[in-house]
Formats: C-alpha cells, sequence, structure tokens
C-alpha cells in the first residue's frame, strides 16, 4: 500500500512513518509549509517570536528540514507543499474572528479536520503524488472504521479529530494509537532516530496572540457581577475565561475571568466558586457516525478525562448537561462527545 504521512519533523509523525516502511508499505513524506511570507506573517516580521517549539512560526523552516533529515534516515521519499495561504484564510481568519469577539477558539481544530486531513493531501494528489491511505502521527486507534481515545490517556488526541468526515476517516491511518509517548521515544532511539527526544510542541503559536491579532489597544472596564467598575483593561482578547493571573486586579481573594463582554467592551470576573457551570449549548455539530445518545461522556478540554452527560437536540444545536459541575466553559472552545472510548463527535461551545 502507498501511504502518504504528514510530517512534523517532531518524533511521532517521525515514528509513524518508519513503523508504517517496517509494515511493508510503501511510504511518502509530506510536510505543509504554513508559515509563508504574506497576510500576518508580512505584518510579523520586524517583531518575530522568540520562543520555538510551536507548529506556526517562523521556525518552521528547521522542522522541515528536521523532517527531510528522517526521511532520508528512514529511506522514503519527501515532499514540501504550500499550504500558506489555506492555513490563513481557514486558521488564522478563525483565530482573529473568535477572539475579538470574546470568545476562547481552538485553532488546532480547524487545522487538523480542514488542513492537515484535507488541503495537505488534495495539494499531495493535485501534485501528481499517488497514494492510498494518508497517516498521521495522533495518538488516536483506528479500528474498523471507527475512532477511539488513544491507548495512552496522557496523550490521547481524539478531542482534535472530531470534525473529521468520515470520508476522511475511511482514507487514513492512525498507526500509533496503541502505543504510548514513552514507547514511542524508545522505538525512535532504537532506530537511531535524532528526533528521540525532541520536546513536542506546546502550542500553536510560540510568540505572543497579539501579534496575530494585529489591533490596536481599546480600553475597556474590568467589572464584577454586580457591574461594579474594579479596573481597567486594553482589549478583551488579552483575557481567557478562568485566567486567574495577570488580570491587574487587587483583591482580598483571587479572582478569576467569568465573561467577556464584546458589547460592553467589559471583562467580568468573580470568585472561585462562581467559575463553576453545569450546562452549555453547542452548534456547528460533526456528529462522525450521524448519531449522539441521550446519555454519554464529554470533554470540554483536550486533556480531561470525558466526564457524564445527558444531550438534548436543540435544533441544529445541542444542549448539554453535566452531571456534576465543570470549571470555565469558555465559548469558542469545543466540547467532544464519547460513548467508552468511541469518539462520537462534538461542536462548538456558543452558550454557557
Amino acid at each position: 500500500m502507498r501511504v502518504l504521512v504528514g510530517m512534523s519533523g517532531g518524533v511521532d509523525s517521525s515514528v509513524a512513518a518508519l513503523l508504517l516502511k517496517q509494515a511493508g508499505h510503501e511510504v511518502i513524506g509530506a510536510t505543509m509549509a504554513i508559515w509563508g511570507d504574506r497576510g500576518v506573517k508580512e505584518q510579523l516580521k520586524d517583531k518575530l517570536p522568540q520562543k520555538h517549539g510551536a507548529c506556526f512560526g517562523p521556525d518552521e523552516k528547521e522542522d522541515i528540514e528536521e523532517a527531510r533529515r528522517i526521511c532520508e534516515q528512514i529511506g522514503i521519499p519527501f515532499y514540501v507543499f504550500d499550504c500558506a495561504s489555506q492555513y490563513e484564510e481557514i486558521v488564522l481568519d478563525n483565530f482573529k474572528k473568535e477572539y475579538l469577539n470574546g470568545h476562547t477558539p481552538n485553532p488546532c481544530i480547524w487545522c487538523n479536520s480542514l488542513i492537515k486531513f484535507d488541503v495537505l493531501p488534495r495539494i499531495a494528489k493535485a501534485n501528481g503524488i499517488e497514494f492510498d491511505k494518508f497517516a498521521t502521527g495522533h495518538y488516536v486507534r483506528l479500528e474498523n472504521g471507527i475512532l477511539k481515545r488513544g491507548l495512552d490517556k496522557k496523550k490521547d488526541q481524539s478531542y482534535f479529530l472530531y470534525r473529521l468526515k468520515p470520508e476522511q476517516i475511511e482514507n487514513i491511518l492512525l498507526p500509533l494509537g496503541g502505543y504510548t509517548k514513552e514507547e514511542i521515544r524508545k522505538i525512535a532511539k532504537d532506530n537511531g532516530l535524532d528526533v528521540a527526544e525532541k520536546p513536542d510542541s506546546q502550542d500553536f503559536y510560540s510568540g505572543d496572540y497579539n501579534e496575530l491579532l494585529g489591533v490596536e489597544e481599546k480600553i475597556g472596564n474590568i467589572v464584577d457581577l454586580s457591574g461594579n467598575v474594579l479596573g481597567t483593561h486594553k482589549g478583551i482578547w488579552n483575557y481567557t475565561i478562568g485566567q486567574r493571573k495577570g488580570i491587574g486586579v487587587s483583591a482580598s481573594e483571587p479572582m478569576y475571568v467569568l465573561e467577556l463582554r464584546k458589547d460592553t467592551n467589559e471583562v467580568v470576573i468573580g470568585a472561585k466558586d462562581k467559575t463553576m457551570k453545569d450546562s452549555l449549548v453547542a452548534s456547528n455539530i460533526n456528529l462522525i457516525s450521524g448519531y449522539l445518545p441521550q446519555r454519554c461522556t464529554a470533554k470540554i478540554r483536550s486533556t480531561q478525562e470525558p466526564v457524564s452527560v445527558v444531550t438534548t437536540r436543540a435544533g441544529e444545536d445541542i444542549a448539554v448537561k453535566f452531571d456534576d459541575m465543570q470549571k470555565s466553559i469558555a465559548i469558542g472552545q469545543s466540547v467532544v462527545f464519547y460513548n467508552e472510548d468511541i469518539l462520537l463527535g462534538g461542536g462548538i461551545i456558543t452558550k454557557v
């Protein structure tokens, strides 16, 4: 079988390619270049982020060269495809729109379903690269056409793949789903891959998010739930729901960001107990099998263990009621549903 592997220059995708090659497949490596020299990248040319290790950043060339070296070491061909314009239109534009509206987007959700598993393989085929399956180094199990949580629950990445369509799932391979991270690093080390100890990417962008937003300060009030003014801010996009540090307000007890109000340009803060909620509404739903049981489990952040919920259809939206209170549910993030380890789908949180 001819398999195209999305290479990032990290240990996971490198071992995914290695395992597929060792299994007897004809493997081709491909990397998507998303840091170009136009649009948002042009405005950042004089203030490039100093930190490294993110998916989107000026050190992309280093990761591409790392991926190239790994492919040479494994003995497979390697290609780089320019996906920068699509990344900006799909991922960065959504990121900017959501943050300026006081929401908390997750760019990795859109990148995976619409860029990595869609644009990249389509561009490869358009450039004459023939392959039967597309593979990545995600820690997600794929069994009989069904996506399941990765065996290593600490590294499970199923949360990021809930927007995949059935036709995408039919044409992918996920060789790392049954391994732990420690096992993958050992395989890399045993096979002499020099990325065996390379740190994981920690975020999608290594600089200040304000650099991507490219907007002027917009002074507003920081208020409590009663409307009392406690301080001022320079833009609601500088805050996230549940944030405690760096709010800029002195109080007798720790204060947390509870709400970001675009219409009044206010940041609402309160005590820790006010961060707890037990229900939400999700829109822009994607159900992989088309079915969602009323009783299932869900999580509102990638690192969380799924918790028990009751779901109710509300037109094209889904209302979710948690059995237990949840901390800092953020509009713009995703709620993802499971039946035991089976990934059912999810949606974007639009109301809490």
